[in-house]
C-alpha cells in the first residue's frame, strides 16, 4: 500500500527522482489544483523506464518542461468542445430529419424491431426511452403519459426526442437505426461518404467523452477510432505530416472533414499546427501515440 503524501511531499518524491524543480511552491500549487495522479500520467514519458519500475527521471528534465505538455493537452480539449458540440447538433438534425422522412415522425424509431443489435447487449430503443425518461424539458413532459408500468412517448415527434438523447444514443441509433441504413441516409444528408460513417461518429463520441472527463489525449490510442477516409487522410497529412490510425490527429482529421461539410464550425488541425511544432514532444505524442519508452535501455 502506498502511503498518502502532502503536496509538498509529492513534489519532493519527484525531486528525489531527479526532477529539476525551479519553484517548488508553485509546483505544489499545481499539483493541489490538478492531482499528481493525473500528472504522472505525462510524467511517466520523461522518465528512464516506469513500466519496469524505473521511475527516475532522465537528465536534464524539467518540471516546466512536463507541465508545458500538460497545458497543451488541456488547451487541445478545451478547443475541441465547440466543433464537437457543432458535429453533435448537426446530427441530431440530421438524423431526425432522416427518420421523419423515411419512417414518420412518431412511434416507429421507438419500437425494438427499429434497431438492429448486437448480441447481449442493451436494446438501442432501451438507451433512447431511458433518455427520454431522465429528462425533465416541457418539450418532453408535454408528451409523455404513463401506462401503468412506464411512461411512453406516443405523440412525441422525433425531432424532439433527439434533443432528450445522450451522444452516445445518438450515435447508436444513427449506427443501428432501420437496419442500417439510417447511418447512409444521415452522411448523405450530411454530404460525407457512407462507407464507415456509423463508426466515425462513434469514435467523436469517444474523443468527446475524454474531453468531457478531462483525459489524456497525448499518447492516447483511440479505442473507438472510426475508418477515415483515405482522401480527408491524405489532405491532413499534407497540413500535419504522418499519423497514425487510431491516434488523436486522425479523429481530429476526421472531425474537421465532418465540421467542413456540415459547414458548421472551423476546422482544428490548422489551429494545431499553428501553435505546435511538428518536431515537439506534444505533436509527437498526438501523432504517434505510444507507451511510455525504456530510455534506460533505448527501446519501446
Amino acid at each position: 500500500m502506498k502511503p498518502s503524501l502532502s503536496w509538498d511531499e509529492q513534489v519532493a518524491l519527484m525531486v528525489s527522482r531527479g526532477l529539476t524543480v525551479a519553484d517548488e511552491s508553485d509546483c505544489a500549487r499545481f499539483l493541489a489544483g490538478s492531482n499528481y495522479y493525473r500528472f504522472s500520467g505525462y510524467a511517466r514519458y520523461f522518465q528512464r523506464a516506469p513500466h519496469l519500475g524505473d521511475d527516475e527521471f532522465r537528465s536534464d528534465i524539467t518540471f516546466e518542461q512536463i507541465r508545458a505538455v500538460y497545458d497543451a493537452d488541456e488547451a487541445l480539449r478545451i478547443a475541441l468542445v465547440r466543433p464537437l458540440a457543432q458535429v453533435e447538433l448537426m446530427l441530431r438534425s440530421h438524423a431526425a430529419r432522416a427518420i421523419s422522412d423515411e419512417h414518420g415522425a412518431y412511434v416507429r424509431y421507438l419500437e425494438e424491431d427499429f434497431y438492429t443489435d448486437v448480441g447481449d447487449r442493451e436494446p438501442t430503443v432501451e438507451s433512447c426511452l431511458r433518455d427520454i425518461d431522465r429528462s425533465r424539458d416541457r418539450h418532453i413532459l408535454r408528451y409523455r403519459h404513463d401506462d401503468g408500468k412506464r411512461a411512453r412517448y406516443s405523440k412525441l415527434p422525433v425531432w424532439s426526442a433527439v434533443e432528450a438523447w445522450s451522444f452516445g444514443t445518438l450515435s447508436k441509433a444513427i449506427e443501428r437505426g432501420s437496419h442500417g441504413s439510417l447511418a447512409d441516409s444521415v452522411a448523405s444528408s450530411i454530404g460525407i461518404a457512407k462507407a464507415g460513417f456509423a463508426y466515425r461518429v462513434r469514435a467523436l463520441v469517444y474523443l468527446r467523452n475524454r474531453c468531457a472527463h478531462h483525459s489524456r489525449l497525448w499518447h492516447h490510442s483511440i479505442i473507438d477510432a472510426g475508418p477515415t477516409p483515405n482522401n480527408v487522410r491524405g489532405k491532413a497529412k499534407r497540413l500535419v505530416g504522418q499519423f497514425g490510425p487510431r491516434s488523436v490527429i486522425d479523429v481530429i482529421a476526421s472531425l474537421d472533414d465532418m465540421t467542413f461539410r456540415g459547414g458548421v464550425a472551423d476546422p482544428l488541425l490548422p489551429w494545431l499546427v499553428e501553435r505546435h511544432d511538428q518536431d515537439s514532444d506534444f505533436r509527437r505524442g498526438l501523432a504517434t501515440p505510444e507507451g511510455p519508452r525504456d530510455h534506460s535501455a533505448g527501446t519501446t
